[in-house]
């Protein structure tokens, strides 16, 4: 690489002036009084020109503010509008009393009252119309004279903040990152171009009386997405007619997996249910752990939210298996290939950018409502943490600890079984552990379509503003997260105390 050397190979021209702001700059404790006056003058051409493109962008946002203020009170018609409605009300109060006159002539006195009543009428409107146009014009005066004390208050601080920021660049272009040096004619023409290409339109969207339709909405008629709309439903009842008997058999799976789930933890006689859990948090994260357990045990008990809380567990149970089952395989698969991972990676985004809610919609295109197309969707929000994290673990695994199995004669499946997985544990725990938190924060949106447990009290609460409702069946979502975060972290080091006590 070609040695960069000082300001003068950096800035090309006005190499001796930068040399000597960039020496106070450097050697001042704080701001420095340093006035570029090209910076000032040209503004954003500056800026483009030795591609400064923050302070381009900072700099022509508000010089925009500032033309826009200049626009209202110059450019605009500030008043005008209502100069014209005063005109026009005074028009019509002159033909009424005309009227009135012709009335009165004629000898019918009522009627003549009555249109010169209206024409007091109109030309008090008329009156009021005009003091709001002089208000009017006031304002334009005002909005004008502050635009322009902007534009050089702006211009002012481009100046002085120019060489700051110039010397940021030449630091960096000095300590060999890419930035740009000297003055290019494509910088030049790219930053002419977004000022003709922003700054008018702009201007004359926040100005102008009226502006075009075109330029407030895109041009595009409304039967475009109609016309879409229409293909995608074509399409998914097309996928749901060809293979509707697979999803009906995963719906039933999936709806038996959380029944039987339900009747375990709801059947069984609570007071075995609650020994059963403190007593698991006891041995898997310690007594400390176990308090709490009994504590947030109590809260739901006493509350009336048992049978939900284990509605919720049983829909959380059923969705995390099912991610881990796999999730694991997958990830152990794009940790082996690199090939299948770059293809999955996409979709792993997809996956986790997507808003929630719009799971649900093919969710219920081919599941229908209730539990099971709740849990279709928690296992597409869920899922990609236990994937990724799986194959970050299997991926990190030092490879010298692996040539050392292959050395004693470990086959690709022990070698997985007895090295990977085990060094790999700590990272596929927490992806488990984000899945099983993300599957929580399902359970309240899958509730709009029919899943039931704590976030079927949430939603009512949602629906008719019960606010108490609520913010217990919150807290006692929140509380069950804690819970089975702490258990999940706890059986981790459960697992490497039992395998240590094995070893010895």
């Amino acid at each position: 690489m070609t040695p960069r050397l000082g300001v003068d190979d950096f800035a090309a021209k006005r190499a001796q002036y930068y040399e000597r702001e960039f020496a106070r700059i450097e050697q001042a404790r704080g701001f420095v009084w340093s006035f570029n006056g090209a910076a000032s003058l040209l503004g954003p051409i500056w800026a483009g020109a030795r591609g400064v493109w923050g302070f381009f962008w900072l700099a022509s946002f508000a010089e925009i503010l500032a033309l826009i203020q200049v626009g209202r009170g110059w450019l605009g018609s500030a008043g005008s509008e209502i100069l014209v409605r005063a005109s026009r009300l005074h028009e019509a109060a002159q033909l009424r009393l005309a009227e009135a006159q012709t009335a009165a002539a004629a000898g019918r006195s009522e009627s003549a009252e009555t249109f010169q009543r209206i024409a007091r009428n109109l030309e008090h409107a008329s009156l009021l119309a005009s003091e709001q146009a002089k208000h009017a014009a006031a304002g334009a005066s005002t909005a004008l004279a502050f635009g322009l004390f902007m534009i050089v208050l702006i211009r002012a601080a481009e100046g002085f903040l120019a060489n700051s920021c110039y010397e940021r660049q030449y630091t960096a272009w000095r300590a060999g990152r890419e930035a740009a040096s000297g003055i290019q004619f494509s910088n030049i023409a790219l930053s002419s171009f977004l000022i003709i290409a922003t700054y008018p339109l702009t201007i004359y969207r926040f100005t102008a009386p009226r502006v075009a339709p075109w330029l407030i909405g895109v041009p595009v008629g409304k039967q475009w997405f109609a016309a879409a709309a229409r293909a995608l439903d074509t399409f998914f009842d097309g996928l749901y007619r060809f293979g509707g008997a697979g999803f009906d058999a995963v719906r039933d799976l999936i709806r038996d997996s959380v029944h039987a789930l339900e009747t375990v933890l709801v059947g069984t006689p609570w007071p075995v249910i609650m020994t059963v859990i403190i007593v698991a948090a006891w041995r898997i994260a310690g007594r400390r752990m176990a308090m709490v357990t009994t504590a947030v045990v109590a809260y739901l008990a006493s509350l009336g939210l048992w049978e939900q809380a284990m509605q919720t567990v049983a829909l959380l149970g059923t969705a995390a298996l099912i991610c881990v089952m796999v999730g694991i395989p997958l990830g152990i698969w794009f940790a082996k290939s690199d090939r299948a991972y770059t293809v999955a990676r996409p979709v792993l985004d997809l996956m986790q950018t997507m808003p929630a809610l719009v799971y649900l919609i093919p969710a219920i295109a081919f599941f229908g409502t209730g539990t099971p197309p709740g849990i279709i969707a928690t296992l597409i929000f869920g899922l990609p943490p236990v994937v990724r994290l799986t194959a970050l673990g299997l991926k990190q695994v030092p490879e010298s600890i692996r040539e050392a199995a292959r050395a004693y004669g470990a086959s690709s499946w022990r070698l997985l079984i007895d090295v990977d997985l085990p060094l790999a544990a700590p990272a596929i725990m927490a992806g488990i552990n984000q899945t099983i938190l993300m599957c929580l924060s399902m359970v309240v949106i899958a509730a709009l379509i029919g899943a039931q447990g704590l976030g079927s009290s949430v939603l009512e609460a949602l629906q008719y503003a019960a606010t108490g409702q609520g913010i217990l069946a919150g807290v006692a979502i929140l509380l069950c997260a804690i819970v089975i975060d702490r258990l999940v972290q706890g059986s981790l080091k459960f697992t490497k105390a039992v395998d240590t006590a094995d070893r010895t």
